[in-house]
């Protein structure tokens, strides 16, 4: 009997152990400020993530810029540096120019996965940078043209405007001398007159306190604002089946929360108004033109620096 109870006890031991033994930790990195919605918002995720996956898959939510800057994320991910990161595609063109296409999508991320176009952007990030796509995780967001000098009309002749490669092309076609930055550099950029205005979402210039140094917000928005989140390829073919459906199942369900940004720029928008950041609008001919002239150039920038598979993007993207 003594036996007998020695080794219950040992295989109950052991039941801890072994799952310990199988739980994998992934390494993620994020493109933006810890002080971003963008990370407030990731950080709830990581937490009900964490809590689900006790014994069996956990992230380690290991910084931001500070830890990996901006534009080096996508490139440490794909060299297996960390296993995830928090970014958007326009911070990764250095690894395939078409990862900017994200941004021009005009149906949800939610009908990406019924249309086929997630699992062809999987292809594509398989191939060509040996990531894995795993969730939208931003949308229903524009983005807007803010600015410290009021224009009249589309045209930013003698403007320095800050940019990302979501909006170099757009702005370079109303003329702008364009200026890229980090994010965390736009601020000290505005208060020395270095630019005059920016790109950005409708959301999260209080965030990195540019509020302060915005006057103008020229509507209509354009685009959509895309941050997602993206893996090592060979990381994720090395979980476990159990694991990898454990992940996808987590990656839906941060999509599912989407509806948020709907509510939070909403509130942003009234934010900017009580900050009195001062809107600047064009008649509606003279916007219909704006935004048709926004996705033109944006795609024929993807379809030239991508022709393989710009066209394929544009066709699963549109309405």
């Amino acid at each position: 009997m003594r036996r007998l109870a020695r080794l219950v006890a040992a295989a109950t031991l052991a039941v801890p152990l072994a799952a310990a033994a199988q739980e994998t930790t992934l390494r993620l990195v994020s493109a933006f400020p810890e002080n971003s919605n963008y990370v407030q918002h990731l950080e709830g995720w990581i937490k009900q993530f964490n809590a689900a996956g006790k014994g069996l898959l956990q992230i380690n939510f290991i910084g931001g810029p500070k830890a990996i800057p901006t534009f080096e994320v996508g490139k440490a991910v794909s060299t297996g540096v960390v296993d995830l990161a928090m970014t958007t595609g326009a911070f990764y063109t250095n690894l395939m120019p078409e990862s900017d296409a994200l941004k021009l999508a005009q149906v949800s991320a939610a009908e990406q996965r019924r249309n086929g176009a997630y699992e062809y952007i999987n292809q594509v990030w398989n191939k060509k940078a040996n990531l894995a796509y795993l969730a939208r995780m931003v949308e229903y967001t524009p983005f807007h043209l803010y600015l410290t000098k009021r224009i009249d009309k589309p045209d930013l002749t003698g403007l320095k405007i800050r940019i990302t490669p979501v909006y170099r092309d757009f702005f370079q076609a109303m003329n702008a001398s364009v200026v890229t930055t980090p994010p965390g550099e736009v601020y000290t950029a505005l208060e020395r007159g270095v630019v005059d205005g920016y790109g950005w979402p409708i959301h999260g210039i209080f965030d990195l306190n540019w509020n302060e140094k915005t006057k103008f917000r020229v509507d209509p928005g354009f685009y959509n604002a895309e941050v997602s989140i993206i893996m090592n390829l060979d990381a994720y073919k090395k979980l476990s089946a159990r694991a990898r459906e454990f992940l996808d199942q987590q990656a839906l369900a941060l999509e599912a929360m989407n509806d948020h940004w709907k509510r939070y720029n909403e509130e942003e928008t009234q934010r900017q108004a009580q900050a009195g950041i001062q809107i600047i609008s064009f008649d509606a001919a003279v916007s219909k033109q704006y935004l048709e002239r926004a996705y033109e150039v944006g795609w024929a920038g993807i379809i030239k620096a991508a022709p393989d598979t710009g066209p394929q993007l544009r066709k699963l993207l549109s309405k």
